[in-house]
């Protein structure tokens, strides 16, 4: 007993304030600084990280110790970072071939008035997949399709609503997506096996949101107006030198990637050099041109606003913005786990979890806490996977059920919070607030439920050693 209380008081303790008064600090900086102020989170999140390390010195913690556990939770991310370096290239690449503008150009040639809801979410969901942005998805396509969708007679929010659900599920699935490889890496499993745990719960509750917005559109009426399509089709067309289907070349690259389950790094090399040779061959791209695009991404004025929003991106330097954010998030987990301030405000109720059905409801609340609390879906995804992966180990289950938890509420709730900086984009982009849109955000609202409900009911639980719930049950019934 001696022994055990002599090692406590050598490396700290925490009560479970300490932690809340971390986390506090954290939610006015937020609020401050980013709700009314306008700032990124990253000196937000800084500060938090001082008071932290303050707090961690007063409860007797290291300082050493906690540098060490900064430096080896962000070590852990070094492979995400580069992932996402390398989507930064193949971004500004795949803007150079003009295959993002050819999504849009041949996407926008599908849509008719019944269709255009499910077939908009599709198409979004495209456009999110190739680039690996929800983001860039709901502010090019979405941005346009709530042009045509009210053109069409239909109702603005049902249209963000669309526009968040279908960009949402691209970025989900995309090993582009900067949310995605933090998933993966915050878990500590390769990005491939994350992006395939995903496929149990996104893409049901996907087709359920399909299925409901094929229904509405059935029963859609209003008169067809083409002419805000035709106009960004025409400005597409009279852009670029070359615009053909052998342009989408790049993204069946990356969908194959994902089915042969090719190393994420190797992948997306694959799709930069395929991508520059369209560029080259097609559009009249110099080594100069391709260099610059994969450097600081791709620059150029087609006349129309929405697609020079979508030209003018891409690039390794876009990603540093997110990278830098990564680092400070996670290094905050590796701290905030250090000085034992997880445990203290967390521990009891990790306790009393028995079932993988209770792991999961905790998981995906303690997202939505960080969501709407810390204001930011990089933490809502770093600091639940942080505290809770070693009860995941010792229940058994594999990893990537912990970072398909991470996503199904931490990624896909943020653009829900309207201080989070996911809904604030959001509503630059729609011109509405999630309290708006966010009712018709099917899939957003409906994976979150669908995951506990089918947690709870043995479904999709995979364990470490390969079996699910359902065929141990079978073992035991045996």
């Amino acid at each position: 007993m001696s022994t055990e209380r002599t090692k406590q008081e050598k490396v700290g303790t925490s009560k479970w304030y300490h932690a809340v008064f971390v986390i506090i600090c954290m939610m006015l900086f937020m609020v401050i600084g980013v709700g009314m102020w306008g700032q990124d989170p990253h000196i937000m999140i800084f500060l938090t990280i001082i008071i932290e390390v303050i707090v961690g010195l007063l409860c007797g913690f290291k300082w050493e110790n906690m540098v060490k556990a900064f430096v080896a939770q962000v070590s852990q991310c070094i492979e995400a970072m580069l992932i996402l370096a390398l989507v930064g290239m193949l971004i500004g690449s795949m803007v150079w071939s003009g295959t993002i503008a050819s999504i849009v150009y041949y996407g926008l040639h599908l849509l008719t008035p019944k269709t255009f809801l499910p077939i908009g979410a599709i198409i979004l969901a495209i456009v999110g997949l190739a680039t690996g942005s929800s983001w860039t998805a709901i502010g090019t396509v979405g941005v346009a399709f709530m042009a045509v969708g009210q053109g069409l007679g239909i109702d603005p929010a049902v249209i963000g609503g669309l526009c968040i659900s279908g960009g949402y599920l691209g970025d989900k699935f995309s090993p582009l997506s900067d949310s995605t490889n933090l998933a993966a890496a915050t878990a500590q499993i390769p990005l491939f096996r994350h992006v395939r745990a995903m496929v149990s719960t996104t893409f049901p509750s996907f087709c359920i949101a399909l299925v409901i917005w094929t229904i509405m559109g059935l029963f859609a009426e209003g008169t067809y107006d083409a002419s805000v399509p035709d106009s960004i089709c025409d400005a597409i067309i009279g852009y670029y030198d070359y615009m053909s289907p052998v342009l989408l070349l790049p993204v069946l690259v990356i969908i194959i990637v994902c089915v042969l389950q090719v190393p994420a790094e190797a992948g997306l090399v694959a799709g930069i050099i395929v991508s520059l040779l369209l560029a080259v061959v097609f559009q009249g791209a110099s080594l100069n041109d391709c260099i610059t695009a994969m450097h600081y991404g791709y620059e150029g004025e087609s006349g129309n606003e929405i697609v020079d929003y979508l030209i003018n991106r891409g690039g390794m330097d876009s990603m540093m913005w997110t990278i830098n954010l990564i680092i400070l998030a996670v290094g905050f987990g590796g701290i905030f786990v250090e000085c034992g301030f997880v445990h203290a405000l967390f521990g009891s109720l990790v306790k009393r979890v028995k079932t993988p059905g209770q792991l999961v409801t905790l998981t995906i609340v303690s997202s939505i806490f960080c969501d709407f609390l810390l204001a930011d879906q990089y933490l809502a995804i770093c600091i639940p996977g942080t505290m809770y992966k070693e009860k995941y180990d010792e229940m058994g289950l594999d990893r990537s059920f912990l970072s398909r938890s991470l996503e199904d509420a931490g990624t896909l709730w943020s653009p829900l919070c309207p201080w989070n900086a996911c809904g604030v984009y959001c509503t630059t982009a729609l011109g509405m607030g999630p309290l708006v849109y966010g009712p018709w955000a099917f899939m957003n609202l409906i994976n979150p439920i669908y995951a506990i409900v089918t947690s709870y009911l043995g479904i999709s639980v995979k364990y470490e050693d390969g079996t699910t719930a359902r065929s141990r049950k079978k073992n035991v019934a045996v």
